[in-house]
């Protein structure tokens, strides 16, 4: 890992998670920047992350969304990535993600998460999950099976998306606004293992049904959106 410029940049939203950071951290791909995205850490995540080579952006209005876009627009390199911070997802995995992207394969390369052992995704948020993706597909047409965090896309056209969204439906909005706007989006199998800690949407029925409620709102927009080309 490196904090000079990089050929990657990983945008890691983080709330707490200094138990985890060190196993994530420790994946990142060499020669790529992981930028943690500190969200109002109280366990003194942003120090954990200092100490292991990371870059830190601070983002103090609350929300997974307001996270990723601070990551977003801090990065510099020309391929994005982002990944949970909870050690659920191994961010090593995007390595063909982002050859893919490089290769003029798809504009968005999104992971599918395959629950690894028991606790890896509870049952109310894969039930959310379902209820989304199902909307998406009427919306939008595109036949994704999961709306999960592990992703890839060039940086320039992410930002030319205009992505508004600063809670739990900012990754759905970038979804339905790169299909509006004509990218190719692929999807890949990825494991996903039992998160540490707990967690701060999916680990409540209240919390899961909330960021139905956030990407909901986002499904309803109208398909006007007409920026943001990857090729």
């Amino acid at each position: 890992m490196t904090t000079t410029p990089s050929d990657v940049d990983v945008v890691l939203p983080c709330l707490n998670e200094a138990e985890a950071l060190p196993w994530v951290l420790r994946r990142i791909p060499p020669g790529w920047r992981a930028l943690v995205v500190d969200n109002g850490s109280t366990d003194g995540s942003d120090r954990v992350a200092r100490a292991l080579g990371a870059s830190v952006v601070h983002e103090p209005r609350r929300g997974f969304g307001a996270a990723c876009h601070a990551g977003l627009t801090a990065a510099t390199a020309d391929v994005v990535c982002f990944c949970d911070c909870d050690a659920s997802l191994d961010p090593s995995l995007l390595v063909p993600f982002v050859r893919e992207v490089r290769d003029g394969e798809a504009d968005l390369v999104l992971g599918r998460r395959r629950p690894q052992g028991r606790g890896a995704w509870p049952a109310h948020a894969r039930a959310g999950n379902l209820a989304l993706t199902r909307m998406l597909r009427r919306r939008t047409g595109l036949r994704l099976h999961d709306l999960g965090p592990l992703r890839a896309a060039r940086r320039e056209p992410l930002l030319a998306l205009g992505l508004t969204d600063r809670r739990s439906g900012y990754p759905l909005q970038m979804v339905v606004r790169a299909a509006d706007a004509g990218w190719r989006i692929a999807e890949h199998d990825v494991p996903y293992l039992p998160r540490t800690g707990a967690s701060k949407v999916t680990g409540t029925w209240r919390g899961t049904w909330q960021a139905v409620r956030d990407m909901s709102r986002v499904l309803s927009e109208a398909p006007a959106h007409e920026g943001g080309t990857a090729r």
